[in-house]
């Protein structure tokens, strides 16, 4: 069995369980992009407060799956969509950042390291703030602590002040499928995007910079990257997660 075979089959019987489930509102898509396919999910400025980051249950165990965060919900919520958005340590915590509704649930990290959490420079996805969307490289956010709503750490970043990280190779061998968000230049459209099959880091940094017209983009993961999305047919299966965020819509 291939590496990748066990994450196709997983998303393929992801697919089956969306096809029972509720159809919701959120702009998810199907792209492509210089022979890459994407799940692409857009959300504009005026749905930020409809956004949420989800760690821990009411009991405080991580919630580590799409399904026991739906569990989560009220009966007159919807989860729209949803992807795993930041890395983690093995009792699933988050390794960097995590800003919940505005309370600190863990502390940003500045320090380079071996893996790609710190490939510097690295960066924090920030909601609810000075603009409704941001991308902050990591140590900018440590010196000027700007508010947020929701915010995760991850790394690296993707795309910095419109160039690609330094570090990633045209010609690079290591493929994952990988996820990650970039937001428009002026901080009014969230990106949330998922490569269908595995892509390189340049290749996934291309997407949002050439792609999008994306100036600011983050790395989110490329070993356990989920979606979550019925409205293009995906509820993927797989490992647990650590920070998770989601779209939950208001029923009727």
């Amino acid at each position: 069995m291939t590496p990748d075979l066990p994450r196709l089959l997983a998303v393929a019987l992801g697919a089956l369980v969306a096809m029972a489930l509720p159809a919701a509102a959120a702009d998810c898509r199907r792209i492509d992009h210089d022979g890459q396919g994407y799940v692409l999910c857009e959300v504009p400025a005026d749905q930020e407060p409809a956004l949420r980051l989800f760690q821990d249950g009411p009991d405080g165990a991580p919630l580590r799956n799409f399904a026991n965060v739906r569990r989560t919900l009220g009966p007159d919520e919807t989860l729209s969509f949803a992807m795993n958005a930041g890395m983690f340590h093995a009792d699933y915590r988050p390794v960097g950042l995590l800003v919940v509704d505005g309370e600190e649930r863990s502390p940003i990290v500045t320090g380079a390291s071996r893996d790609n959490f710190g490939m510097l420079p690295n960066g924090v996805f920030c909601t609810g703030g000075e603009r409704p969307f941001q991308v902050i490289e990591s140590r900018a956010f440590a010196e000027t602590r700007p508010d947020c709503r929701l915010a995760t750490q991850s790394g690296p970043m993707l795309v910095i002040d419109g160039d690609l990280h330094p570090r990633f190779l045209p010609d690079s061998d290591s493929r994952y499928i990988r996820n990650g968000v970039g937001v428009s230049p002026d901080g009014r459209t969230a990106w949330f995007a998922i490569s269908s099959r595995p892509v390189t880091f340049h290749e996934f940094g291309r997407l949002f910079r050439d792609g999008l017209g994306v100036r600011d983009a983050l790395y989110f993961d490329g070993s356990i990257s989920r979606l979550y999305a019925p409205s293009v047919r995906r509820a993927d299966f797989g490992r647990s997660m650590g920070p998770i965020i989601g779209l939950v819509e208001q029923d009727g």
